[in-house]
Protein backbone atom coordinates (compact mmCIF):
# COMPACT_ATOMS: atom_id res chain seq x y z
CA UNK A 1 0.00 0.00 0.00
CA UNK A 2 1.06 3.50 -0.52
CA UNK A 3 0.56 6.60 1.12
CA UNK A 4 -1.48 8.00 -1.47
CA UNK A 5 -3.74 5.06 -0.98
CA UNK A 6 -2.95 3.21 -3.58
CA UNK A 7 -2.39 -0.56 -3.94
CA UNK A 8 -1.40 -2.50 -6.33
CA UNK A 9 -3.46 -6.27 -6.74
CA UNK A 10 -3.27 -9.50 -8.75
CA UNK A 11 -6.85 -8.83 -10.60
CA UNK A 12 -8.18 -9.81 -14.03
CA UNK A 13 -5.56 -10.22 -16.51
CA UNK A 14 -2.42 -9.41 -14.23
CA UNK A 15 -1.48 -6.71 -12.02
CA UNK A 16 -3.30 -3.22 -11.32
CA UNK A 17 -2.77 0.01 -9.71
CA UNK A 18 -5.70 0.99 -7.80
CA UNK A 19 -5.93 4.37 -6.11
CA UNK A 20 -9.20 6.71 -5.24
CA UNK A 21 -7.96 10.27 -5.13
CA UNK A 22 -10.52 12.99 -4.48
CA UNK A 23 -11.19 13.24 -8.32
CA UNK A 24 -12.24 10.08 -8.25
CA UNK A 25 -14.06 10.08 -4.65
CA UNK A 26 -16.19 13.39 -6.29
CA UNK A 27 -17.04 11.40 -9.49
CA UNK A 28 -17.57 8.25 -7.26
CA UNK A 29 -20.55 10.16 -5.21
CA UNK A 30 -21.83 11.93 -8.20
CA UNK A 31 -21.99 8.16 -10.33
CA UNK A 32 -23.62 6.79 -6.95
CA UNK A 33 -25.64 9.53 -6.19
CA UNK A 34 -23.97 8.79 -2.44
CA UNK A 35 -21.89 9.94 -0.58
CA UNK A 36 -18.31 7.57 -0.33
CA UNK A 37 -18.93 6.55 3.30
CA UNK A 38 -22.01 6.00 2.61
CA UNK A 39 -21.57 3.77 -0.39
CA UNK A 40 -18.53 1.82 1.61
CA UNK A 41 -21.70 1.66 4.36
CA UNK A 42 -23.35 0.29 1.17
CA UNK A 43 -20.67 -2.49 0.28
CA UNK A 44 -20.03 -3.71 3.54
CA UNK A 45 -23.83 -4.41 4.97
CA UNK A 46 -25.30 -5.52 2.02
CA UNK A 47 -27.37 -3.02 0.68
CA UNK A 48 -25.04 -2.09 -2.06
CA UNK A 49 -25.71 -1.31 -5.53
CA UNK A 50 -24.27 -3.31 -8.43
CA UNK A 51 -23.01 -0.01 -9.91
CA UNK A 52 -21.49 0.79 -6.56
CA UNK A 53 -19.48 -2.17 -7.46
CA UNK A 54 -18.44 -1.41 -11.15
CA UNK A 55 -17.72 2.28 -9.85
CA UNK A 56 -15.83 1.69 -7.52
CA UNK A 57 -13.37 -0.63 -9.43
CA UNK A 58 -13.42 1.24 -12.55
CA UNK A 59 -12.68 4.83 -10.93
CA UNK A 60 -9.94 3.15 -8.89
CA UNK A 61 -7.93 1.63 -11.75
CA UNK A 62 -8.20 5.21 -13.44
CA UNK A 63 -7.02 6.62 -10.54
CA UNK A 64 -4.10 4.47 -10.45
CA UNK A 65 -3.08 5.43 -13.98
CA UNK A 66 -4.61 3.16 -16.63
CA UNK A 67 -6.85 4.82 -19.17
CA UNK A 68 -10.31 5.48 -18.78
CA UNK A 69 -11.08 3.06 -21.76
CA UNK A 70 -8.78 0.18 -20.45
CA UNK A 71 -10.38 0.49 -17.08
CA UNK A 72 -14.42 0.08 -18.74
CA UNK A 73 -13.20 -2.95 -20.83
CA UNK A 74 -11.42 -4.32 -17.58
CA UNK A 75 -14.57 -3.82 -15.63
CA UNK A 76 -16.68 -5.33 -18.38
CA UNK A 77 -15.01 -8.63 -18.90
CA UNK A 78 -13.76 -9.11 -15.39
CA UNK A 79 -16.42 -7.50 -13.07
CA UNK A 80 -19.79 -7.10 -14.93
CA UNK A 81 -20.04 -10.75 -16.38
CA UNK A 82 -19.56 -12.12 -13.18
CA UNK A 83 -21.90 -12.78 -10.10
CA UNK A 84 -21.77 -9.13 -8.12
CA UNK A 85 -20.51 -11.36 -5.23
CA UNK A 86 -17.42 -11.61 -6.44
CA UNK A 87 -15.97 -8.30 -6.81
CA UNK A 88 -18.05 -6.68 -3.66
CA UNK A 89 -15.43 -7.54 -1.12
CA UNK A 90 -12.71 -6.17 -3.56
CA UNK A 91 -14.29 -3.28 -4.12
CA UNK A 92 -15.26 -2.34 -0.43
CA UNK A 93 -11.46 -2.66 0.40
CA UNK A 94 -10.42 -0.71 -2.45
CA UNK A 95 -13.17 2.23 -1.05
CA UNK A 96 -12.07 1.75 2.46
CA UNK A 97 -8.53 2.48 1.67
CA UNK A 98 -9.55 5.18 -0.68
CA UNK A 99 -11.33 7.10 2.07
CA UNK A 100 -8.97 6.35 5.09
CA UNK A 101 -5.73 5.94 3.45
CA UNK A 102 -2.57 3.91 4.29
CA UNK A 103 -1.52 3.32 8.07
CA UNK A 104 1.52 5.41 8.43
CA UNK A 105 4.94 3.94 9.71
CA UNK A 106 5.99 3.99 12.87
CA UNK A 107 7.83 6.83 13.60
CA UNK A 108 11.64 6.31 12.99
CA UNK A 109 11.13 3.08 11.05
CA UNK A 110 11.91 2.94 7.46
CA UNK A 111 10.22 0.32 5.07
CA UNK A 112 13.38 -1.81 5.34
CA UNK A 113 13.60 -2.01 8.77
CA UNK A 114 9.95 -2.30 9.55
CA UNK A 115 10.12 -5.80 7.63
CA UNK A 116 13.42 -7.08 9.02
CA UNK A 117 15.93 -5.66 6.46
CA UNK A 118 18.31 -3.66 7.73
CA UNK A 119 21.03 -3.39 5.27
CA UNK A 120 23.16 -0.72 6.95
CA UNK A 121 26.31 -2.15 8.29
CA UNK A 122 28.24 -1.30 11.53
CA UNK A 123 31.19 0.33 11.56
CA UNK A 124 33.23 -2.68 12.55
CA UNK A 125 32.20 -4.61 9.17
CA UNK A 126 33.23 -1.39 6.78
CA UNK A 127 36.58 -0.98 7.93
CA UNK A 128 37.64 -4.96 6.80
Amino acid sequence: MGRDASITLPWADGDYVFRLGWGELIELQEQCDAGPYVVLHRLGNGQWRVQDISHVIRLALIGGGLEPVKALTLVRNYVERLPPLTSVMMARGILALGVQGAPDEKPGEAEGEAKGNDSTTSPTESSE
